[in-house]
């Protein structure tokens, strides 16, 4: 396989023969390959004419460029989809993240590398009504294509790889994606955490200059917010004039209830001996609130690893809430036969995700119950979603498995 480096669109047939067990020889580096002058040479142009990489060339002088090409000669069947209809599927999403997906996000990445002026607000609009259709299609599903990674999650994954790493989507719109079975199987597959492993380059740092002999400090006064870094791209410099998020318990008075000294009890102590115990000792009945949900569309689960992502996606998309938060969400039951339920311990005396859009993709399809610390139901509840034992007579299904947000 010819290649440059971190060529995103070669990560497309490595991955892919990853999955089907195929074995690929990269040359990505001199000197078997020189980028600009292997790919110029006439005894390359005879096999690529047009001299594009990567470009694959069989043991048996086999040669095939294009990169959707490439990935789909090393995958298997299953990869392509194993019947017409899902070999149709298969296709339809490889095409749509070459033409949908790619000039967006390129619009918006390039220029975060220097390479095309920046206009922010169309590369928003047109990445956010992308997404938007993605998001569409996997409410109901965990992969694009059937019940395993096909080409289709292969390649969409790709296709966003550099938007994710450059621009670092926060906006509900992305959120589903972290629920996104492709996302989690590629990304953490026999490939490994190839996303995790492209290390975005750091600019130089500015050289210090000698400091002045020390006075002493004045009465501290308001700051001023400093100016822009001229040796930030354009993108860096929006983000960087945009004032910092407020915190959204700001306006609660302080609370005696350390959650984090909680939160390490239960991870490295025994659970009902000491976490729970010390949980309920020191307990703030009035800094904080604890919560029953439950998932309003149990008829919409089928697989059990599918609703776990349910459960994982929201996770990941309240990562800001967890110095505030603590849960215990419980699957119950089994394959078309499921339902979620949970507790939550939560900062305030109100359901705190309405307090950031961010958080609010998920909760609005759970229904919630506040809890009253001093019932006996509350007690019951707490020690079963928190040691993941009992009876679990409200539910009526057997313990499947448990997630903890901490």
């Amino acid at each position: 396989l010819y290649t440059y480096p971190e060529n995103w669109r070669a990560f497309k047939a490595l991955i892919a023969a990853q999955y089907s067990g195929a074995r690929l020889r990269v040359l990505s580096a001199p000197p078997h390959f020189s980028f600009g002058h292997t790919n110029r040479s006439p005894a390359f142009l005879r096999k690529f004419p047009l001299g594009k990489v990567p470009a694959f060339e069989g043991d048996d002088g086999f040669c095939v460029f294009e990169s959707n090409a490439i990935a789909y000669y090393v995958s298997t069947e299953e990869l392509r989809g194993s019947t017409p209809e899902a070999a149709a599927a298969v296709l339809q999403w490889v095409n749509f993240a070459d033409s949908d997906v790619v000039p967006p996000a390129s619009t918006w990445v390039f220029p975060t590398l220097g390479i095309l002026h920046y206009n922010k607000q169309v590369a928003k609009e047109e990445v956010r009504r992308v997404l938007g259709v993605l998001d569409g299609h996997l409410r109901t599903r965990t992969f694009l294509v059937g019940e395993r990674v096909s080409l289709a999650d292969i390649s969409l994954v790709c296709a966003l790889l550099w938007l994710y790493k450059q621009v670092r989507l926060t906006w509900a719109g992305w959120g589903l994606w972290g629920g996104f079975g492709g996302v989690r199987e590629v990304s953490q597959g026999p490939r490994g955490k190839f996303a995790e492993s492209q290390a975005r380059k750091e600019k130089e740092p500015p050289r210090k200059e000698k400091e002045p002999p020390k006075k002493e400090k004045p009465p501290k006064r308001e700051e001023k917010r400093p100016e822009p870094d001229e040796d930030l791209d354009e993108c860096e410099q929006v983000l960087a004039a945009e004032p910092k998020a407020k915190d959204p318990f700001a306006h609660l008075p302080r609370s005696p209830f350390v959650l984090d000294e909680f939160k390490r009890k239960y991870s490295n102590e025994d659970t009902l001996g000491v976490a729970l115990p010390h949980f309920w000792e020191h307990f703030d009945r009035e800094g904080w609130s604890l919560w029953y949900c439950q998932y309003r569309y149990p008829e919409e689960l089928s697989q059990t690893f599918m609703s776990c992502n349910l459960i994982t996606g929201m996770f990941q998309r309240l990562d800001k809430l967890r110095k505030n938060a603590f849960a215990s969400v419980v699957l119950f039951g089994t394959d078309h036969d499921s339902s979620i339920s949970g507790v939550w311990v939560l900062r305030g005396q109100e359901l705190a995700f309405t307090l950031c859009p961010d958080w609010q993709v998920d909760y609005e399809s759970y229904t919630w119950r506040k809890l009253d610390p001093d019932s006996a139901e509350c007690r019951t509840l707490v020690t079963e979603y928190f040691l993941w034992e009992g009876e679990f007579r409200h539910v009526g299904k057997p313990f499947n498995q448990g997630k903890i947000f901490k």
